[in-house]
């Protein structure tokens, strides 16, 4: 059986995902966020504090780009991996790198500057260049979705699944009004994935369950 560590809409909500899209069984374990202020003995199983945590079989893995790769390879009938003989192995790989690397990592400065420094320490104009950054390199998609329904292989993998992400914690910080509108397409196609629907389900029913907030880890709605 897979254990998820996770919080509401955090990172770990790409494992997650990608566990409804594969029909995985697996056990989700809520953690309040920060877990590594408020669950000083989840440290013991990710010394970072960090989520997510996933166990599978001995196995422990906490990055969510890389949990997503290595669950859509060892489920291959899901057709969620792209296979090395595939013409479009290398764009998988670049956009499963990319949903994390480019386009989570900006947004974590925004939610630094503009949210969780106290009101004194916070930088409205420093959230402002990084939610542009942002904007920038999310737009780097347009061209292709204007052609595409997902970003490679032509059909639904672990890196839509990566992008997807980006595209919710963007929503929750105010900036999906400012999606361009293949953009804008593509992350509204995302949100009527039944596997998409199912994961905010059992987040919402493990949270409530395990007395955790169901409110995003990010509280700006």
């Amino acid at each position: 059986m897979i254990t998820l560590h996770h919080c509401v809409s955090a990172r770990s909500f790409r494992p997650l995902w990608m566990l409804e899209e594969l029909g995985v069984p697996y056990e989700l374990k809520m953690l309040p966020f920060p877990p590594r202020v408020h669950d000083v003995a989840y440290l013991e199983l990710n010394p970072l504090g960090t989520v997510p945590t996933l166990f599978d079989d001995g196995v422990r893995m906490t990055e969510s780009a890389a949990i997503c790769q290595y669950l859509a390879a060892r489920h291959p009938a899901a057709r969620m991996d792209v296979a090395v003989d595939e013409p479009a192995y290398a764009a998988y790989l670049n956009f499963l790198h990319f949903g994390e690397a480019t386009l989570t990592f900006p947004q974590t400065l925004i939610l630094r500057y503009a949210h969780f420094e106290s009101p004194e320490r916070r930088q409205p104009q420093v959230a402002e260049d990084y939610a542009k950054w942002f904007l920038a390199r999310l737009r780097t998609l347009e061209p292709l979705l204007a052609q595409e329904a997902f970003v490679c292989a032509g059909r639904f993998t672990a890196a839509d699944v990566s992008v997807g992400y980006a595209l919710l914690l963007a929503s929750h910080l105010g900036l999906a009004e400012r999606f361009k509108p293949a953009v804008q397409s593509y992350w509204q196609r995302l949100q009527q994935r039944p596997g998409y629907l199912r994961a905010l389900e059992a987040q919402h029913a493990a949270a409530m369950a395990q007395g955790v907030s169901t409110v995003p880890a990010p509280d700006i709605r």
